[in-house]
């Protein structure tokens, strides 16, 4: 049984079409269009310091600005990837990992871009990160990955906050929930994440008609299910160690069908990496006499 789009791809390739990706620093590139946006939002930032633009909400840009934190801009990127081929025992629960490498290279592409975007706006760092798959009508066989989020500065310049490569930290909390961690005395590191694309195996004839009439476990799917998330939350806690992380919060474990068919489907587990901040923490709470009845 074949999975993905049926065609002469054996593999998925990560390599981006159009006119191919524009440099825009030392290590970061990104694809011509995207890098006129950023030169663009370049020249309002210094013609302009009040100029940027923001999904936050006004409760989430107060409590940033409280924090010591400034909006630079909106910032996505995106990937429109088109998924390999990959074949599967009809009878056998397993891994698909050509698509599993595929859903991993669409999101890191989506993911850098971004990140690339407020790399070039001098960003300390991006809150509020969401991912999101979608199709379109023109490409009925592929699928867009888009990350997007608010690329953020500190009011007191601090290369901590930024990670090893040099570029920005992401973090996929709202703004309430960034507030909170800061103040307490966590800091995000970056968004982690997780995937496992599995085929559950498919029960014969006879093991359906067992069931018949009865309430009943299904062992084959229970056990297969367990395999895949359990594949997609070490991956995630892989990637928070590999970040520095001290744990990871918010932690969402999601399952999903694309375009493969009703027996492949994908296990995500997704949050953002942590670490302990000694410098910073909440106020001691303090005793309050009511002196109402």
């Amino acid at each position: 049984m074949a999975f993905g789009r049926k065609d002469d791809s054996q593999g998925a390739s990560s390599a981006p079409t159009g006119d191919g990706p524009t440099t825009i620093s030392g290590r970061f590139s990104m694809p011509a269009a995207a890098a006129g946006r950023i030169q663009r939002l370049e020249q309002l930032e210094e013609t302009d310091k009040s100029a940027f633009t923001s999904d936050l909400s006004v409760n989430e840009f107060v409590l940033l600005h409280k924090l010591g934190f400034d909006p630079l801009g909106y910032v996505m990127g995106t990937s429109i990837y088109h998924v390999g081929l990959q074949y599967g025992n009809w009878r056998q629960s397993m891994e698909l990992e050509v698509l599993t490498a595929a859903m991993y290279n669409a999101r890191e592409l989506a993911i850098d871009r971004m990140r690339t975007e407020a790399h070039a706006l001098k960003a300390d760092g991006i809150v509020g990160v969401h991912l999101a798959i979608q199709q379109h009508a023109w490409g009925a066989g592929e699928l867009e990955f888009v990350a997007q989020g608010t690329a953020v500065t500190s009011k007191d310049p601090n290369p901590a906050l930024k990670l090893a490569d040099g570029g920005p930290f992401t973090s996929d909390l709202s703004g309430q929930d960034f507030f909170t961690l800061v103040k307490a005395g966590h800091f995000p590191r970056a968004l982690v994440f997780g995937t496992c694309v599995y085929h559950v195996a498919h029960q014969s004839v006879r093991q359906a008609m067992k069931m018949t009439g009865q309430n009943m476990e299904i062992p084959l799917f229970t056990e297969a299910v367990y395999t895949a998330r359990e594949l997609a939350m070490t991956r995630m806690e892989d990637e928070a160690a590999h970040h520095g992380a001290d744990g990871i919060v918010g932690v969402r474990a999601g399952v999903y069908n694309h375009i493969w068919g009703e027996h492949a489907t994908e296990f995500l587990a997704i949050g953002t990496g942590v670490t302990t901040s000694p410098e910073s923490g909440l106020a001691e709470p303090s005793m309050t006499l009511s002196l109402n009845d």
